[in-house]
């Protein structure tokens, strides 16, 4: 907790990142959602593969995904943004495969928050902050309060926090006076080839893409209890709570006046879009424990919700004409989880140095994806045509590049949203599925140094997934007095999301072709549709694992190291392909398939599939030794190491469907494959010293992040940014007994990605791409105030 709270960070997504080394987040990760909250990744896999419990009892995954999120894309990961820091009493991460005792997801390792159950009364703090130069200010208040129930150790814990965080100005640039083709680049309409409207020269000093940078205006409030009753000596009920209401104005989408969808009518100088996320989350869990003829019992039931109403304001759909609204409601999307397990353990004595501990139990899963429609004018075409007028923004689009040297008249806008898009009923759906699952596992110390343990596991879907089994062996064998080597090796599987299984979205875009209306859709489809299979989709399996690890740990004080290597090797790995049917990947030919098999309106589709086999290998090191002096204080020295490389070791062949097509489209392309590979930085480490000296503490950290790449079609426009050090320093003075003052900053010397000018968007935004896991707006700096009562 202690570790968790030295920092400005605002959210345990953040904080993770700066204490796990292998664990990392984009500053960006893509667009859509992924863009409010950013997708994690963890030794190079997405936060799908990273099983997060709370009180050893599993999460509900976020209702938002990463459908065009390039780092992570796809996932459905669990959100931890949810759960008040004031509750935390610790975090355990097993940086192991555990599919076998916990079943899907647990492929690269296990996250138990566990929440306090301290009764030492009330604790209130309070921190505000902002970004050295661009806002960004941050106001958060918590507080948790403990009491004991009853006489034999019950207890009840409440903590709340509330957090308003502001978005940062923009780190874009102003607007280039020429684009990436060397035309012109202007914000006004030019009244004539060469003749630039007069307020151009005002328009020079905007700074154009808002949504570059830190672009969230949230609210956060969130809110947990954690209990615990004994009845009688043999059984205790718990429960435990979190709820959550975000809300979420993000800044996706600058428009100069010089553009089609600038209706000048509605926004005469342009305007910047934002997306509104409105989130409710819950999960609740109760239980009790029980001891019966020697045997542990723990019966529990949880139920979670993650629901999310998606909106726009300041933004309209061209296509209605200068009648559009200017605020939509764009759709629902809404994650549930119901889960129910017994568990049941007892030690036997079987002659060995330990017991042998005898553990089993069953699981009931019930899930549900909803994705809601929103109303007509966040999707629909219009079918507004661009009058022709005198004005330059209605002059007659007829030579050159219309923008450039002339107007938009004559044109028609593309129908739906600018920069969203709304969910039609097409898109919609409601998926659900069961899952029932038993396990046992077994572990003892064959000889006083020695420990084994196997475990194995067996899950029911009712849906498409079927059947899957698991298992693990894990040894640890202490070699000398706190020096120990441990390994294992551990099949897993993680079912495909129902997300995966059944999110769709459409964009629509129209153009005046020999003065016809020509409507174009690209659509994300659901894999299970009649255009996927057109396509040649199959229905997702499950992706199934199998890891080694090894390594040593030595802990005798005041030093403790632990270093493990470590190999997962994925099959049948879920991605998105590349977009079918674009002039560049398969074209007229896809276009022709999909006619050919009855599908019409959709000219270009992306889908999931299980497409690949990846390989990782890797090393974790962690360290740490504690000095204590007589007068200089406490002293506690952290170091830790990650690294990683990931390979494809298989990619599935063109189903039949589009192997027959000349020319054959790819499937999965460069882009998504690169981004598997060095979208992340592969290496990290993490050097903190932590001092304590009367009433002062002191803790300093460096991260040196690691090299990365965003990378295009061909290698000529792939950028690799450098590795950077971020100094991370916090100063906390215990004014009384009760009270503690703690200021701070998070990136000391302000430091920026690698820049690479602007050469990926003309329109300012790029220059420091789009993957920095530590941010694009610099350095921040807090004040902290600490009372326990």
């Amino acid at each position: 907790a202690d570790e968790l709270k030295a920092t400005g960070r605002s959210g345990l997504k953040e904080i993770l990142a700066n204490l796990i080394p292998s664990l990392t987040m984009p500053a960006l990760g893509g667009g859509g959602t992924s863009a409010s909250v950013r997708p994690i990744s963890i030794r190079g896999l997405s936060g799908d593969y990273l099983l997060v419990l709370v009180n050893g009892k599993r999460r509900h995954t976020t209702a938002l995904i990463n459908n065009l999120s390039r780092v992570s894309g796809g996932s459905t990961p669990v959100d931890v943004d949810l759960i008040p820091v004031s509750a935390v009493k610790r975090i355990e991460v097993l940086r192991d495969g555990a599919a076998a005792q916990y079943g899907s997801d647990a492929i690269s390792g296990v996250l138990n928050i566990i929440l306090d159950d301290g009764t030492d009364g009330a604790n209130f703090s309070s921190t505000i902050g902002q970004t050295y130069s661009k806002g960004g200010t941050l106001l958060q208040q918590s507080a948790s309060y403990g009491v004991k129930l009853g006489s034999n150790g019950g207890f009840l814990h409440l903590a709340g926090e509330a957090k308003y965080h502001d978005a940062a100005d923009s780190s874009a640039s102003p607007l280039p006076a020429r684009n990436a083709q060397g035309q012109p680049n202007y914000y006004y309409v030019p009244l004539g080839p060469g003749r630039p409207d007069p307020r151009e020269a005002g328009a020079r000093d905007k700074v154009f893409a808002g949504g570059y940078g830190r672009s969230d205006e949230d609210y956060i409030f969130n809110g947990s209890y954690n209990a615990e009753l004994p009845i009688t000596d043999a059984i205790r009920l718990y429960s435990f709570s979190t709820l959550s209401r975000r809300t979420i104005k993000d800044a996706r989408g600058a428009f100069p006046a010089n553009n089609i969808a600038s209706l000048p009518e509605v926004y005469p100088d342009g305007f910047q879009a934002y997306r509104r996320i409105k989130e409710t989350d819950f999960q609740a869990t109760i239980g009790e424990r029980h001891t019966l003829w020697g045997w542990d019992f723990d019966l529990s039931t949880s139920f979670g919700r993650d629901h999310v109403w998606l909106g726009a304001t300041n933004t309209l759909n061209p296509s209605l004409g200068p009648t559009s609204p200017t605020d939509f409601f764009m759709g629902k999307q809404i994650q549930s989880l119901w889960v129910n397990n017994m568990d049941i353990s007892k030690p036997f004595e079987v002659g060995l140095a330990e017991p042998l501990t005898v553990s089993f139990g069953f699981e009931h899963r019930w899930e549900r994806f909803q994705n809601k429609a929103g109303e007509p004018d966040s999707y629909r075409d219009g079918g507004y045509i661009i009058p022709i007028g005198p004005d330059p923004f209605h002059s007659p689009a007829v030579d050159g590049i219309p923008g450039v040297t002339t107007g938009y008249g004559g044109l028609a806008p593309s129908p739906g949203l600018v920069s969203f898009t709304g969910t039609s009923p097409a898109d919609a759906v409601s998926l659900s599925r069961n899952n029932y699952a038993g396990y046992v596992d077994l572990s003892t110390s064959v000889v006083k140094d020695w420990y084994v343990g196997v475990a194995g596991r067996f899950e029911h879907y009712d849906d498409k997934s079927g059947n899957t089994a698991s298992g693990k062996f894990s040894t640890r064998y202490e070699i000398l007095p706190g020096l120990a080597i441990r390994g294992g090796v551990n099949s897993g599987f993680r079912a495909p999301s129902l997300a995966q299984t059944g999110f769709s979205t459409t964009q629509n875009t129209a153009t005046i072709i020999n003065g016809q209306r020509v409507l174009t859709t690209s659509k994300f489809l659901p894999v299970d549709s009649p255009a996927a299979q057109a396509l040649g989709a199959k229905p997702l399996k499950p992706e199934k694992s199998l890891s080694y690890t090894a390594g040593l740990t030595y802990e005798l004080h005041p030093l403790r190291v632990t270093a493990d290597v470590y190999q997962i090797a994925i099959n049948d790995r879920i991605v998105k392909t590349d977009f079918l049917g674009t002039a560049a990947n398969g074209g007229q030919a896809v276009r022709d398939l999909l006619a050919a098999n009855g599908v019409t309106g959709v000219d270009s589709a992306q889908f999931f599939t299980n497409a690949i086999d990846t390989r990782t290998r890797g090393v974790d090191v962690v360290g740490e030794y504690t000095l204590k002096t007589d007068k200089a204080g406490l002293f506690r020295f952290n170091a830790a190491f990650s690294y990683f490389k990931t390979q494809i070791k298989g990619v599935i062949p063109n189903p039949s469907q589009l192997a027959a097509l000349n020319p054959a489209p790819i499937l999965f392309g460069r882009i998504a494959q690169r981004d598997l590979l060095v979208a992340v930085p592969n290496n990290k480490v993490v050097l903190s010293t932590e001092w304590n000296y009367w009433r002062a503490h002191t803790l300093l950290r460096l991260t040196r992040w690691g090299k990365y790449t965003e990378s295009g079609n061909v290698p000529s426009s792939d950028r690799t940014f450098g590795a950077r050090w971020i100094t991370d320093l916090n100063v906390a003075v215990d004014l009384t007994d009760n009270v503690t003052l703690a200021i701070g900053a998070d990136n000391l010397f302000n430091v920026y990605p690698q820049k690479h000018g602007l050469i990926a968007a003309a329109d300012g935004s790029g220059q420091y791409g789009n993957f920095a896991p530590f941010g694009l707006s610099g350095g921040f700096y807090y004040m902290r105030l600490d009372i326990a009562l």
